[in-house]
């Protein structure tokens, strides 16, 4: 029987050892340009001279710069910080709606998310690894809605997943240059999103 041998997408595969400290130090080099230049200045031969490392070996990882932001946001995932469990529905929202504010408006993470933002508008599998990004927040932070229907907070059938996603939606509209996000603009989503919850508006 012949097996199809197939090169393993970026970020699909823990490595270790110096292939860790490798993929870890063109991952924070690229998050570098990210957030210094923006998506269009991100440069494969560039980001290998910041990491200090070949560029032959970036191009045999990467191969191209959508694919270094894909596992660039794979890492970020793995790397955000878990929920917080404070034992009531918006304890946890505003606890959620507050890590998106201080990421947004991170010196680093703010432009850097931005820079990804944008080129997911023009950039298929950028916008693809973004989603799977959203995808693994929203599972981290979709139980503590579960927790609340079991405590009787909210009404039977409610979607964990809308109810998180209704957090995240005003914090991220609200990161443009005009707009003010601050821990205020944060509370006031998550109580937008835990008013509409009691109201039933996310049970299927």
């Amino acid at each position: 029987m012949e097996l199809e041998s197939r090169e393993a997408e970026p970020g699909t595969v823990r490595p270790g050892g110096r292939t860790a400290r490798v993929r870890a130090a063109v991952l924070q080099a690229a998050g570098d340009v990210l957030a210094e230049r923006g998506f269009a200045h991100l440069d494969l031969a560039d980001v290998a001279r910041r990491a200090g490392v070949g560029k032959t070996t970036v191009y045999r990882r990467w191969g191209t710069v959508t694919a270094l932001v894909a596992d660039l946001l794979v890492d970020m995932a793995e790397q955000s910080l878990p929920r917080s469990r404070t034992g009531s529905l918006i304890g946890d929202l505003k606890a959620n709606a507050r890590l998106v504010q201080r990421t947004l408006t991170d010196p680093r993470q703010g432009p850097l998310f931005k820079a990804v933002i944008a080129a997911a508008t023009c950039d298929p599998r950028t916008a693809e690894a973004l989603r799977r990004f959203y995808d693994t927040r929203i599972s981290e932070w979709a139980p503590c809605v579960q927790e609340a229907v079991e405590r009787g907070e909210l009404p039977e059938g409610t979607d964990p997943r809308e109810v998180i996603r209704a957090v995240s939606a005003p914090c991220t509209t609200a990161c443009s240059p005009a707009a003010t996000l601050d821990e205020a603009a944060a509370d006031r989503a998550a109580e937008a999103a835990a008013a509409a919850a009691h109201a039933g508006v996310y049970a299927r």
